[in-house]
């Protein structure tokens, strides 16, 4: 059983308290340290003090970035509570959550709710994003809607990573690694100047490997690879910095990263009703009869190979004119591709799967253009601005049939009796009605152009009271271009259907009443005919006007508190997967745009000679629309939901204590994020409600009612050695994991616990590391799903009675194949930095 660490935000304060005793009791000597709690950040697009800033802002330096281990976006989670970030079929469909709202990301046609920025570039998906960020400065992670700067809008959040910039003085890091699950790790840096005084350049490069958390069963192949969620890839990041006069700066950044890994297999929860079928295609090694997910025990008889290239170039420049305003622009051209292969049904037996040739994956290329102009004085700050982002997405989607899905459709439909049960429907002789490597092969190509003008303008009323209001009008185009293709035509589909309206053979002797079961099981979205050669040309255009209104007022020069409105939107799109409802030559695949109404009040604080900053924000969202992308066995569907209300409370701390040398920060997240009341007509496809049934007035998926994190941090003179420590816990509440709220989904409350010890030379010529990731070895679900093809959750007539009436669930079909993609397990590990 997945098991838990805690279920109370006490164990992570204790373990804080005890980290923070055993560093006093060694008596050591601290060293000197920055006593100044000042943090500056750029989440209004100006150099500001974090406690002047009128939004919830989490700031992670890079230290405290380091300390914790975080290299990329899912890492960043342990120190942010109210952020979840959750990767499935593979670590390129990433999503990031903020109390509790978020995008799944497996179908690319849906923008994030969560926007991320890298160094003022919108990356245009969450997975798009997911790779090694370097040599970070800082992160930023922005709560609640962005709708006024920040590229594109956002409804529910904004991640901003801003990298370290070159230097003028020269200066070299290095550093290797090696650790559980034969980590291993290079990373070098080198910055300095090329041109004194006016050009300075930076150059990065990292290449890390690691084996694989999960343990894969291939039964009888073709795949070879025992291990899945590995780790092996290249990225460098090239840099430069002009200053030619006292005016102006330009910054220019190329990056490249390569990615050649095996992810996702997933682990087994439970052995469903279909266990027994599986397992007599393949000799009992198709799945387990007792299941124990911590043993990490995966079936893939095909393979789950993804590479990814990404890529690209960001220009930054600011010119100083002379009436003191700054104007800048920010270019950014990427490209972005992954090829991904899958064993779609995630056992042992050769049902569906997808090849890694290039039938499976996507590509982004994106150009993008932001103009700032942007100036002030005591009284006003002002910034007037446009963006404006080309957009080109080329989704390829296949299914292959295995050689045992004619054999295993046969058998569900027999009642586990006739593997041939499939020929005598068709009339085809057995083994052609769906011939091994047939199947469908689908393209998506859109295109999409958004322009934006906005203006975000702050002015003093008097020394104390301070307003903000900013507006952002924004225009979005979409054009798609659907392709479907059947390598076989959809035949046994076609053949079953008109045998089945002519009574002929096999289908003489079956009952009316079980035809149409039969016949919508041999035509699955990736077997209809009716998808054979259908070309769709869709297009949407829409326009949106968000923005906000703040109010701030300083109590006095260590206590402002402030209030808040903001709208913000995510554009709408097209649903690209196969949608078996209503399918005609140009059938609607599009979806509205989601919007958010959001109020916040809340206070910022520096208390004991800003010895302490403590933050603390009530909060209350409200989307209206909102993009649900959900799995319903066999196909993924886009259902916007009429309302989805979020209110809770946020809070953070940094904390430098009397003990010189020692920190804790921190914080905590209480978020009440529920659907609201609907009914199947609300819905774009009312026939999709049965399986949402549980959503109405239900708390939503991955979001946890509470979620704390700290990070206590010491560092000091030992024995003539800098020396360090840091414990870094997150506590999460219970939250459900499926988008459909299946009770067995259920992730009951844990805590991630990451450590790390440093002893090094007192002018950090060397350092040596230890460290732990999740030290208490949690086996907690990111992300549980029904089994494809093997039994479904609910049933299709209404409920009268029960702990649902009026709902299509019905608990007593809970005992399906459930299948999970688990969090990394327990690593630790060592690192040598050298520094020069």
């Amino acid at each position: 059983m997945i098991h838990n660490f805690s279920k109370s935000p006490l164990s992570m304060r204790l373990l804080g308290s005890v980290a923070a005793l055993a560093l006093v009791a060694t008596g050591a000597t601290a060293a000197p340290q920055d006593e100044s709690t000042t943090v500056i950040v750029t989440a209004q697009k100006r150099e500001q003090r974090l406690q002047d800033v009128p939004i919830v802002v989490t700031t992670l330096s890079a230290k405290v970035l380091q300390d914790a281990g975080v290299r990329d976006l899912k890492d960043m989670q342990i120190l942010t509570p109210g952020l979840t970030v959750t990767s499935t079929q593979n670590e390129t469909v990433t999503t990031a959550r903020i109390r509790g709202v978020g995008t799944v990301g497996d179908n690319p046609g849906l923008e994030s709710s969560v926007g991320v920025v890298i160094d003022g570039v919108y990356r245009p998906r969450n997975g798009v994003s997911f790779e090694d960020l370097g040599e970070m400065d800082r992160v930023e992670i922005l709560k609640g809607p962005q709708g006024t700067l920040f590229g594109k809008n956002t409804s529910a959040g904004v991640i901003n990573v801003i990298t370290k910039k070159p230097q003028f003085n020269f200066g070299v890091d290095g550093e290797a690694t090696v650790g559980s699950y034969g980590q291993r790790g290079l990373a070098a840096s080198v910055t300095g100047p090329i041109i004194e005084d006016v050009l300075a350049g930076r150059l990065y490069v990292a290449k890390r490997e690691r084996d694989g958390y999960n343990n894969v069963r291939v039964a009888s192949g073709p795949r070879t690879n025992l291990e899945d969620v590995t780790q092996n890839f290249t990225t460098i990041r090239g840099q430069l910095l002009a200053i030619p006069n006292e005016k102006m700066d330009v910054r220019i950044i190329a990056d490249y990263s390569h990615r050649d890994e095996y992810c996702c297999t997933a682990v087994q929860l439970n052995a469903g009703p279909t266990t027994a079928i599986i397992n007599a295609l393949t000799a009992g090694q198709g799945l387990l009869s007792t299941p124990n997910p911590e043993d990490r025990v995966t079936f893939a008889n095909r393979s789950t190979r993804q590479v990814i290239h990404d890529s690209g170039v960001a220009v930054e420049a600011n010119y100083k004119l002379d009436s003191g305003a700054t104007l800048t622009s920010v270019t950014g051209l990427r490209s972005w591709e992954t090829t991904n292969a899958q064993d779609i049904d995630y056992t042992g037996a050769d049902i569906l799967y997808r090849n890694d040739t290039g039938e499976f994956g996507a590509r982004f290329k994106t150009f993008s253009q932001e103009l700032r102009l942007a100036g002030g004085n005591d009284k006003l700050n002002w910034l007037v601005g446009a963006f404006y982002v080309d957009e080109d997405l080329d989704r390829r989607d296949s299914y292959n049939y295995g050689s045992h899905y004619e054999s295993y459709l046969g058998l569900l439909l027999s009642s586990g009796t006739n593997p041939t049960f499939v020929s005598s429907l068709t009339g085809l002789p057995v083994g052609q009605s769906f011939r091994v490597g047939e199947g469908a092969r689908d393209r998506y190509e859109q295109s999409a152009e958004s322009w934006a003008l906005f203006t975000n303008n702050s002015l003093k009323l008097t020394d104390r009271f301070e307003v903000t209001l900013g507006l952002r009008y924004t225009n979005e185009t979409k054009e798609l271009k659907a392709q479907y293709f059947a390598t076989d035509a959809g035949a046994a589909c076609g053949l079953a259907a008109q045998r089945s309206a002519l009574e002929t053979g096999a289908w003489a002797g079956i009952p009316e009443t079980s035809e149409p079961t039969l016949v919508g099981n041999m035509c699955l979205p990736w077997a209809n005919f009716a998808f054979a050669n259908r070309r769709t040309t869709q297009s949407m255009d829409d326009n949106d006007l968000s923005g906000t209104v703040k109010a701030q007022f300083h109590m006095n020069d260590n206590v402002m508190i402030y209030a808040s409105l903001a709208r913000g939107y995510k554009a709408g799109g097209f649903n690209f997967d196969r949608v078996q409802t209503g399918i005609t030559a140009n059938s609607s695949l599009a979806f509205d745009p989601e919007t958010v109404e959001s109020k916040e009040i809340g206070f910022k604080s520096n208390l004991f000679g800003k010895k302490l900053t403590l933050n603390a924000t009530y909060f209350d969202q409200e989307f209206t629309d909102f993009q649900l992308n959900t799995f319903l066995g066999t196909a993924f569907t886009v259902e916007t939901i009429p309302e989805l209300t979020s209110k809770g409370v946020d809070i953070d701390f940094y904390w430098s204590t009397p003990i010189k040398g020692l920190s804790i920060q921190g914080g905590a997240s209480y978020a009440d994020t529920k659907y609201g009341t609907f009914t199947a007509a609300q819905l774009n496809t009312p026939a999709n409600f049965p399986q949402l049934s549980l959503l109405p007035g239900a708390t939503m998926s991955f979001a946890p009612e509470w979620t704390s994190s700290a990070a206590v941090t010491w560092s000091g003179m030992m024995a003539g050695l800098r020396t360090s420590a840091n414990l870094t816990a997150k506590y999460t509440d219970e939250y459900n994991t499926g988008s459909d709220l299946l009770p067995k989904k259920v992730q009951e409350a844990f805590t991630l616990v990451n450590g790390r010890i440093a002893i090094g030379a007192p002018n950090r010529a060397w350092t040596l590391e230890v460290w732990g990731q999740n030290l208490t070895d949690e086996v907690y679900k990111q992300v549980a799903f029904n089994g494809p093809l093997q039994g479904s959750g609910f049933q299709s007539t209404v409920q009268t009675t029960g702990s649902h009436p009026g709902t299509f669930y019905n608990a007593s079909l809970d005992s399906i194949s459930y299948m999970t993609y688990l969090g990394a397990p327990k690593t630790v590990g060592m690192t040598l930095r050298v520094k020069y």
